[in-house]
């Protein structure tokens, strides 16, 4: 996110805790096309100065905060994902095992069939939108809180205070 500083619109300063990610050696690539290695130790031009920002990525996994925010996305997405998949396959199994049933008219040309193939694009719509309701509601701003602590603890690391 951009903001101006002051009456100087020329100075463009970015609040995104994850601007300079690159600078820390992720999402590049070795020179041969390949992703780099994500294990700092494993790339010499950081050995010694990424061992204290690998630390902080690890206690902030370990931390409270970050297990309740895993906690929550596991909360919503394995049942729904336990819920949808097993419609999916219901209709699957109910189409290839009992055509007589999904060829019953339901209104004019509209079978059972054809009903429950639109239900399968109207679920699909349903839980994105429940997905993205409940990430909004119960989860992004704990994220982004722990997102702007691990940037400032690793900005802390590299820069020598911890």
């Amino acid at each position: 996110m951009e903001k101006h500083d002051g009456g100087d619109t020329g100075k463009v300063r970015f609040d995104d805790p994850w601007y300079d990610a690159l600078a820390s050696g992720w999402g590049e690539l070795d020179g041969t096309g390949a992703p780099a290695s994500a294990v700092p130790a494993a790339r010499p031009e950081y050995e010694g100065r990424m061992g204290g920002t690998a630390d902080v990525y690890l206690e902030v996994q370990r931390s409270a905060a970050f297990q309740e925010v895993r906690r929550r996305y596991r909360r919503f997405v394995v049942p729904g994902v336990a819920l949808f998949f097993t419609w999916y396959v219901g209709y699957v199994v109910t189409a290839t095992t009992a055509p007589g049933f999904m060829a019953r008219p339901v209104a004019g040309a509209v079978n059972v069939a054809l009903l429950a193939g639109l239900g399968q694009f109207l679920t699909t719509f349903l839980f994105t939108w429940a997905y993205a309701r409940h990430a909004r509601l119960r989860r992004d701003r704990a994220a982004l809180d722990l997102r702007w602590d691990t940037q400032e603890l690793t900005r802390n690391v590299r820069g020598g205070e911890r």
